[in-house]
C-alpha cells in the first residue's frame, strides 16, 4: 500500500489497481501541489463537512464517476449536489470490491457554508480504510478521547494519519498519546502548518514518535510512504 500527503489532511491511498483519496482539499490548499483535475480514484472518503477536508470532494466524484463516502447527512448533501454516495454512519462498515469503509467516532464539529449560513454535516469521524490486508487509520479533525485506545485494541492498524496542529484539533502532546493507544506502527502528521494558527514542528513530533518505538513521517505534499 502506498500512502501519498497532499498537505493539510489530505491522502491518496492505493494499493494494486485500487486508488482512495481521503478530505481532499487541494484546490484551496496553499501545500497541496496538485489540482482536483490530476486526481484519479475508485472513491473519495470525507471525515466531515468543513471546507478544508470537503474541499473538491464534489468535482473530483463528477470526473472519476466514483462515490463519496460519507457520514449520512454529508452524504446526503453531496447526493442533493449529484454526487454518487455512499451512506456512512459511526460505528458502521461497508466493503464494495477491494476497498472496505468503517467510520469511527471523532471529537469536532461538522458543518457547510452557503453564503451567510451553515448546513449541519453530521457527526465529525474518524476512517477505518482497508484495502489488499492493509488497515490506515485517519482519525479526522478530532480531539483526544479514550476509545482511541479502542480503535487500536479492537483493529490492526497498520498506519494511522493524526491531527498536530493544535487549537482547532489535537496538538502533539495529545497526538503522541493517540499513537500509543492506536497501536500503529507508523504515523503521518495532519493538519499543520496549512495557516499561521495550526503551526507545529513536524520534524520534531515525528523525533518524539520514534523515542517511542513508532516510525513517524514527516511527509511535505506529494510526498509518500509504503507500508
Amino acid at each position: 500500500m502506498k500512502i501519498t500527503y497532499y498537505g493539510h489532511s489530505a491522502l491518496l491511498v492505493e494499493s494494486g489497481e485500487t486508488r482512495v483519496i481521503i478530505d481532499p482539499f487541494l484546490s484551496g490548499n496553499p501545500n497541496s501541489g496538485i489540482t482536483p483535475e490530476d486526481i484519479s480514484v475508485d472513491a473519495v472518503l470525507l471525515t466531515h463537512g468543513h471546507s478544508d477536508h470537503f474541499g473538491d470532494a464534489l468535482a473530483i466524484a463528477e470526473q472519476n464517476g466514483c462515490p463519496i463516502y460519507a457520514v449520512f447527512e454529508l452524504a446526503e448533501y453531496c447526493r442533493i449536489k449529484g454526487a454518487a454516495v455512499k451512506h456512512m454512519n459511526i460505528g458502521g462498515s461497508h466493503t464494495d470490491g477491494e476497498i472496505t469503509v468503517k467510520y469511527t467516532q471523532a471529537f469536532h464539529s461538522s458543518s457547510i457554508q452557503e453564503g451567510d449560513s451553515w448546513i449541519y454535516a453530521g457527526q465529525p469521524a474518524g476512517i477505518l480504510l482497508t484495502i489488499g490486508g492493509k488497515t490506515v487509520f485517519h482519525s479526522g479533525d478530532t480531539a483526544l478521547f479514550s476509545d482511541l485506545r479502542l480503535i487500536g485494541e479492537r483493529n490492526a492498524i497498520d498506519l494511522a494519519a493524526l491531527p498536530i496542529g493544535d487549537m482547532l484539533t489535537m496538538g502533539p502532546d495529545d497526538a503522541l498519546l493517540a499513537a500509543r493507544w492506536l497501536r500503529a506502527e507508523k504515523v503521518i502528521p495532519l493538519h499543520y502548518n496549512t495557516f499561521p494558527a495550526i503551526a507545529q514542528d513536524g520534524e520534531d513530533f515525528c523525533d518524539r514518535l520514534r523515542q517511542e518505538g513508532i516510525e513517524g513521517y514527516p511527509l511535505r505534499a506529494g510526498e509518500s510512504v509504503e507500508i
